[in-house]
This record gives C-alpha cells, structure tokens and sequence, in this order.
C-alpha cells in the first residue's frame, strides 16, 4: 500500500468526476485519465479493516477472480491518505453494463437469465462467495462474458461452496426488489436449470479428471 498525500489527492480530485457519494462524502471518482478511484472510509480505530484495508482486499480479490479467469476490474494501485482516514484503490473499470441496466432496455431476456445462471454456479464451483452479489454488481462485458464489479466484500476458498453458502447468495442475488422482479417467474426455472446444469456438468468434469 502506497501512501498519498492530502495535495496529491486533491490535484487527481480537481479534474475527476464524481460517480458516487454518500453522506460521508465521495465514494468513488473517474479520474481524467478514465482510471477511477475508490475510497473508502475508516470507520473505527480498532477493527479487521486496520489492519486488513478494503482497499487492499479489492486488490486481492482482483488478483483472485483473475485466476479463476473471472472477469473484474484491473487495479493499479492501493493508497493509503492519512490526512482525511481514507484508503483507495486506483483501477481500470470492467468495461460493459450492469445487468440492472441490461434489464432496464429490455426485461425479457431468457438467453440472459440462462448465461446468469450458468455464471453463478460457476463462480460458487470456483469457491467464490461474493456478499454483494446482485444485479448491480455483475457485468456483461462487450465480448458476452460477465464479470463481477465493487468486489472488495468478497471472499475464495479452494474448493466448491457448501450447500448453505450457496442457498445464503442465492438469496442474496434475489433480495433487491428490482432483481427480484426480473429473477422471477419463467426467468427463475431458466436460471435454475442453468444453474443445476452447470453444477452437473462441473461434477462430471472433476470426475472424468479423476479417473
């Protein structure tokens, strides 16, 4: 983790964009460069986060969905800005749109509601737990993939998910009123076939490997 002064900061904040913000303050910035920054607020003195950034765990989780060959923003560096308790993450953003915005221009997409669950199960046989996981944080990418965004509250394991984790993201990926609507209804039986199929298929390849 670098450190970044309060001027640096201020230089890169007087020509960036401001994306998102909160009662705090700003969140996160598109820097003139197309880069963004993230920032995050150090909200006690004594938690995991002192010793364990969520800007470094963006960066690690990065470096972890890049291995399992799982799309995701591409980060360039960790700072740390004492002067105002912030730490960032400096990073090339995933390129495409969310899928709360693919849904928006058009909501009867069942070729999207197979490929999501094909993507999740995926990510669940890949030993992915992800938090966050909704409709906004998942990206279909130009090239038809998808790929995960805001990834800092996100953890890997080696092997697949036990059952009640993925019960817990499932309902976790469903729990937002938007999502939930789309996720629903001939969308959902598309998303658990592809999902079951996925997990059957995963099963069979791990076995053959076996062999």
């Amino acid at each position: 983790m670098q450190t970044l002064s309060h001027d640096a900061y201020l230089a890169l904040r007087a020509t960036a964009t401001v994306l998102e913000l909160d009662r705090h303050g700003e969140k996160v910035l598109q820097l003139a460069d197309g880069n963004y920054l993230k920032l995050f607020r150090r909200k006690r003195l004594i938690s995991s986060a002192a010793w364990y950034p969520y800007a470094q765990r963006f960066a690690d989780n990065a470096a972890e969905l890049k291995a399992r060959s799982i799309p995701c923003p591409e980060v360039l560096g960790v700072f740390r800005i004492a002067d105002f308790s912030r730490d960032a993450v400096r990073y090339l953003p995933l390129e495409g749109k969310t899928l709360r915005q693919v849904i928006q221009t058009d909501a009867a997409q069942p070729d999207l509601a197979e490929k999501l669950g094909r993507f999740v199960a995926g990510l669940h046989e890949s030993g992915v737990y992800f938090r966050s996981l909704h409709l906004g944080n998942i990206v279909l990418t130009p090239a038809g993939t998808m790929g995960l965004i805001d990834i800092a509250d996100l953890r890997t394991q080696g092997g697949a998910l036990d059952n009640n984790r993925r019960k817990r993201n499932l309902q976790r990926l469903s729990r937002d009123p938007p999502d939930c609507f789309w996720l629903s209804g001939e969308h959902k039986i598309i998303f658990d076939n592809a999902y079951t199929a996925q997990q059957i298929a995963k099963s069979a390849k791990d076995r053959s490997h076996g062999m």
